[in-house]
């Protein structure tokens, strides 16, 4: 199946290679007509405002409905960045951002297949710890050659999209949700898609939302989120996760108060706050970033709304990678003090290794691998779920390692291998397993079900059969994977996440 994989994805690289130039691409949208192009019957469309500026007063606000323009939009060139750490020299950063940046960020881009009509939605919510990264970088030419319009967006980052502050509290009108503008930009983002994505010929009643690491955390929060519900109809989670501490609003506010104290800006109004240059707010400004419940728009920790019953019941793929262990960086001897009482017992193989195989082997199950079990088995109980492992290392990084890193299935999901691969590193298996994960993909856009090609198999989740799809060198079903690590991780997870 993968030699036949491989000669259709060989194939198709040879086209795309050879395409012809570009033909202009018009479409009319709420706010005005947008100016893209065509190159081998994929239509693109970039750098398109879903919401206004969140600049000035709109700073640390919901956002509002984008501005009208006169004439013709050009969308033939990436926009800016959302603000964020940038590497001095150029280079893409570790959410793989580089160039210019701005507050005024809110923009999308969306790939759509020539004549498309009532095509399935495929929209990308970018990783990068909830700080770094865009929606610019992603190319879904892939996906749109498959039939799939995709859509990737921008949202606020970092102290600007995750923030709480006394003074934003008691300026806030009431009820008016607090500290989730990222999240907020996200479901503004899916609500200008199920208004105008019918224009690219996208069926609004498809929608399929899908990120990866803060992007997949991102996932589960829409998941969770009362007022997302109706703006997708199927979900992907790429290494997000799945258990989440109940952090309250108060606690949040009260580190933004300590952190802007420490800036200089004690006893800050909310009108000084929102007068301070980003740059220096994304420089100074450290600490965790990401969804949290504001008591207003998240009103409850994923794990709390999965657990619950009350997560939006929708199919959903969730899964990990072999080597999340990548997010811990370079080892520490030190970093053994986080393996847990216990996890000798429960990691024999890993612990007979050395202390670096034991603590990493503990923090991929703990961040990412028993999370993700522990999703599926809640949202079977309703929609079908499906769970994945993904293990499959890129032929040019055999030499080094025996682990998929974190975010390393993302070129296979997309197959696209991005600014930084050169075609001549990507060999003809890597080039049938992008062929595998981008058409099971494609498939659960289509019809609620990851429908492989090749004839690859994949049943839905069950607690009793316990059965994940393994993406490695030899893909395959995999029956109670890992099951007594992730038990292990499970035990002593569960009982601290304020579970109803």
């Amino acid at each position: 199946m993968l030699n036949m994989l491989a000669r259709a994805a060989a194939l198709a690289l040879t086209l795309v290679a050879g395409a012809a130039a570009a033909e202009p691409a018009r479409v009319k949208v709420e706010t005005g007509v947008l100016a893209g192009e065509t190159r081998e019957g994929v239509g693109v469309w970039r750098n398109i405002p879903y919401a206004a500026p969140p600049t000035g007063e709109r700073r640390w606000a919901p956002p509002a409905r984008a501005a009208a323009w006169t004439g013709e939009r050009d969308a033939t060139r990436n926009g800016p960045s959302c603000v964020q750490k940038m590497n001095a020299d150029g280079s893409p950063n570790g959410g793989g951002a580089n160039g210019p940046m701005s507050e005024d960020c809110l923009q999308l881009n969306v790939f759509a297949p020539a004549k498309a009509r009532k095509a399935p939605v495929m929209v990308w919510i970018h990783g990068g710890s909830h700080r770094e990264g865009a929606g610019w970088i992603y190319d879904g030419s892939a996906f749109a050659r498959q039939g799939i319009v995709v859509v990737t967006i921008n949202y606020r980052l970092g102290p600007l999209g995750y923030f709480a502050h006394p003074a934003l509290t008691a300026a806030a009108r009431k009820d008016e949700p607090l500290g989730n503008y990222g999240l907020m930009d996200q479901i503004a983002a899916l609500q200008w898609v199920k208004r105008n994505i019918a224009a690219f010929g996208g069926d609004p009643r498809q929608v399929t939302v899908f990120g990866e690491s803060a992007g997949g955390m991102s996932t589960l929060a829409l998941l969770a989120t009362p007022a997302a519900k109706g703006l997708y109809a199927r979900a992907i989670v790429q290494s997000g996760g799945g258990w989440f501490a109940p952090v309250t609003l108060a606690a949040r506010a009260e580190a933004g108060e300590k952190a802007l104290a420490a800036l200089g800006h004690a006893k800050a109004s909310a009108a000084n706050l929102r007068a301070l240059p980003a740059e220096s707010l994304v420089a100074g400004v450290g600490g965790s970033f990401g969804p949290f419940p504001d008591g207003r728009l998240l009103k409850e920790a994923p794990t709390q709304a999965f657990a619950a019953g009350r997560a939006a019941d929708v199919p959903l793929i969730i899964g990990w990678n072999s080597g999340e262990d990548s997010l811990m960086g370079p080892w520490r001897p030190e970093m053994i003090n986080a393996v847990p009482e216990g996890a000798r017992e429960a990691y024999p193989a890993e612990a007979a290794k050395g202390d670096e195989a034991l603590a990493r082997a503990v923090f991929t199950d703990r961040a990412m691998g028993a999370p993700a079990r522990w999703i599926a088995r809640q949202a079977a109980s309703g929609a079908p779920a499906w769970l994945y492992h993904f293990s499959y290392v890129g032929t040019r990084f055999r030499p080094f390692t025996d682990r998929a890193a974190h975010a390393a299935e993302i070129q296979y999901v997309f197959q696209y291998w991005g600014r930084r691969t050169p075609m001549s590193v990507v060999s003809e298996e890597d080039r049938a397993m992008a062929a595998l994960m981008n058409g099971c993909w494609a498939g659960f856009a289509r019809t609620g079900r990851p429908d492989c090609p090749g004839g690859q198999v994949w049943p839905a989740y069950s607690r009793d059969a316990d059965t994940l799809l393994e993406f490695g060198r030899e893909t395959g079903l995999r029956t109670g994977f890992q099951a007594g690590r992730l038990d292990f991780q499970e035990a002593r997870a569960l009982p601290g996440l304020a579970l109803p």
